[in-house]
């Protein structure tokens, strides 16, 4: 085969094979195509799409670029399930999701990634944590998950390599918003982790890469249908993201809003919901209940025992970090020098929250990246972030800002005020979970 005829007849709008799309994806792991070739296939797809069972096609190339994780040789107990996000602002839900699926009789290596653009990312979060490996070798990861029932880690380069080198060239080639090129991407990582079943979070509204419903609804479907093609029995939510999840933005600052949440200190209403059903859906899916509903019942059961907590802990403590992290987070994660109230520019109530914004704030505060090789301060973010529906005034501010100096605590706090609109009506969000997609 050729890639340049291969190339073309994406371009002119044929439908490829599955042999000719393994061809190119075997020429970008073992470098016999070249990388102007596979950015002008990126660009073909982009342009002209995929059907489904190119879509399916593409993933599994993808997935098998590399090691497929096998899970029977440890015998486990039960299924081997996972969730993943497509991405928003204060998404902590990993953190809490992976340690109540084990207490409920699931296994779940959950990979997760960095954060991207304006969005956290899950790996972030726990390098918030001093000593947690979060790329450890396969050997720890398998009996991590063996021994507490779960591990949240990064991706290895023993897994799907075919895909980070993909989305380095669309990266740089304008072609990131593909949705066949989203869908092998996530799902080529899942596949290779050898899963009997995954959930999909995909965020719609302004702090979400799909701010458009029928976006995220077009992305979810594909999914779906693409996952279950490849043999892996999938669901997905889609739920909002027009304001942020939980009360905190930031990294070290949303893993103590997750140790909050798994001890029942604090547990804020949206981003409850959001948990809870994601892990209703996962047990359904993997036969652990017979219905979502039931799944979520399950769920609330083990968080009101506590069992999740002790899980969590113990996966910190078995990934390197502190035994008693779980009991003295704030000894252990530092404090930001400088925490300043963001006052509202009139009192009023919250009419509504551009999401999107208060991401772009915790970057500048130097919370997330802006070039891959950029340092990540933990300590900095957001608390008592206010929701759609807050009544503002002097007393109330939009939100605690914590920062490295005063300069960049000014402009966060500039940032925010942009980000809100304030008015006299009463107001409540949308619904937290829009829409069902199996």
């Amino acid at each position: 085969m050729l890639p340049q005829e291969i190339i073309r007849k994406k371009r002119d709008g044929g439908t490829l094979s599955e042999a000719e799309i393994g061809f190119m994806i075997d020429g970008l792991t073992q470098d016999t195509v070249s990388e102007g070739q596979v950015a002008a296939f990126a660009m073909a797809v982009f342009f002209r799409g995929m059907a489904m069972p190119e879509r399916v096609a593409l993933t599994l190339a993808m997935r098998n670029s590399g090691t497929v994780l096998d899970w029977r040789p440890l015998n486990l107990t039960g299924p081997v399930i996972d969730k993943h996000s497509t991405g928003g602002i204060g998404d902590k839900v990993s953190l809490m999701l992976a340690p109540i699926i084990a207490a409920c009789g699931g296994f779940n290596p959950m990979i997760s990634g960095r954060g991207l653009g304006h969005t956290g990312g899950t790996l972030d979060k726990l390098d918030a944590i001093p000593g947690y490996k979060s790329q450890p070798d396969l050997a720890t990861f398998r009996k991590v998950v063996k021994d507490v029932g779960c591990a949240v880690i990064g991706q290895t380069d023993d897994l799907a390599p075919a895909d980070r080198r993909l989305y380095a060239i669309r990266d740089v080639t304008a072609t990131v918003e593909s949705i066949p090129l989203i869908t092998a991407s996530i799902l080529s990582k899942k596949l290779a982790a050898g899963l009997d079943a995954l959930v999909m979070d995909v965020k719609t509204g302004s702090g979400a890469f799909m701010a458009e419903l029928s976006d995220a609804q077009e992305l979810a479907r594909s999914i779906v249908d693409v996952a279950n093609g490849a043999g892996l029995k999938t669901g997905a939510l889609i739920t909002d993201m027009n304001q942020a999840l939980g009360t905190t933005v930031g990294n070290g600052l949303e893993v103590i809003e997750a140790i909050d949440y798994l001890t029942g200190k604090q547990r804020e209403p949206r981003l409850h919901e959001v948990t809870v059903a994601l892990a209703g859906e996962l047990l359904a899916l993997s036969g652990l209940t017979v219905t979502a509903s039931a799944g979520r019942a399950k769920a609330e059961t083990a968080l009101g025992n506590g069992e999740p907590a002790e899980i969590f802990a113990k996966m910190v403590a078995a990934l390197g970090g502190p035994r008693d992290f779980l009991q003295r987070p704030r000894t252990y994660l530092a404090a930001a020098p400088v925490i300043r109230p963001c006052p509202p520019l009139e009192s009023g109530i919250v009419q509504a929250v551009d999401a999107r914004i208060l991401g772009v704030a915790v970057l500048t505060l130097g919370g997330g990246r802006r070039r891959a090789e950029d340092k990540i301060d933990h300590r900095v973010g957001l608390t008592e972030v206010a929701g759609i529906g807050a009544h503002l005034d002097h007393a109330r501010p939009l939100a605690m800002v914590h920062a490295a100096d005063e300069e960049t605590a000014t402009a966060a706090i500039a940032a925010l005020q942009r980000a809100y609109t304030l008015g006299p009506a009463k107001t409540k969000p949308g619904p937290t979970v829009i829409e069902t997609v199996r």
